[in-house]
């Protein structure tokens, strides 16, 4: 019999290890040091965004935000910097890949981020994007419909050649960046410390609401619900693969199809003058 798409495939149920009190404080340092070189330093300044962005006296729902930082695509050298930026923001990534790492058991493997089981992966991924993608982009014109969200510029390039491959790099390493990190990393490490399975699932999921703060409480809520769905299908599955594919794919299409959406339903988006 096939397994079920939910069904647990490859879960290794990392057991507590008793840590002495020295290994316990340079686990911690070790994960302070990657979340503030991180998603955590990039969630606290959200938060601070947002706080900001309340102070203000113009409301929520007139505000905008971008995803990506705007640069004209007609000119080599701004585009060069932006490509350089999103290389070296994988950075933090491979840090902890590498931390990841055991004697005779590559990090890779160790946290489903290969490609052995890609069709199955694909498929656990797009199911993912139905079940968190399409509510996600609802809530979002929710959000804003009742001004509690910014609106979101996700694609503030021109258009030009590079624009698409330069998109399509973001998305891939928003993908990675929060899935290894949040997921596959932290889990790992809050495991060790003899954190429980929910605990670190909730808590993750809040940094990773926190992460996305800038954006307003719609999208806050809708990554927290992400994180909970993306956390209980990774202790099921014990793969990172089809989270990173699910999360590059809803980013692929926040970065270039909803621009095009907003372009033909500027009133459901709340597009100012629409």
């Amino acid at each position: 019999m096939m397994p079920s798409i939910w069904q647990s495939v490859e879960v290794d149920p990392l057991s507590p290890v008793p840590l002495d009190r020295t290994a316990r404080v340079r686990l911690w340092w070790e994960i302070g040091i990657v979340l503030a070189l991180s998603v955590g330093r990039s969630a606290l300044y959200s938060v601070l965004q947002l706080v900001e962005a309340l102070g203000r006296e113009e409301s929520l729902g007139d505000q905008s935000a971008s995803v990506n930082p705007g640069a004209s695509a007609s000119e080599f050298w701004p585009v060069l910097y932006q490509f350089l930026s999103q290389f070296f923001a994988l950075v933090p990534v491979a840090l902890a890949i590498w931390l990841l790492w055991e004697p005779g058991m590559s990090a890779f493997r160790r946290i489903g981020l290969d490609f052995r089981r890609f069709g199955g992966d694909f498929g656990r991924g797009f199911l993912l994007i139905v079940v968190i993608g399409v509510p996600g982009l609802g809530l979002y014109a929710l959000g804003r419909a009742l001004g509690i969200t910014v609106q979101v510029d996700a694609s503030p390039l021109d258009a030009s050649w590079w624009t698409i491959p330069l998109l399509l790099l973001a998305a891939v390493r928003a993908g990675l960046t929060e899935e290894v990190i949040f997921i596959g990393y932290l889990f790992d490490r809050l495991r060790r410390l003899g954190w429980g399975w929910w605990t670190i699932i909730l808590s993750t999921a809040a940094l990773r609401a926190a992460y996305h703060a800038y954006q307003g409480f719609g999208p806050m809520l809708g990554n927290f619900v992400m994180g909970i769905v993306f956390g209980w299908c990774y202790r099921r599955w014990g793969r990172v693969m089809p989270l990173v594919i699910a999360h590059t794919l809803i980013d692929v299409i926040a970065f270039i199809g909803y621009p095009l959406a907003v372009a033909w339903w500027p009133r459901v988006f709340g597009v100012p003058g629409a």
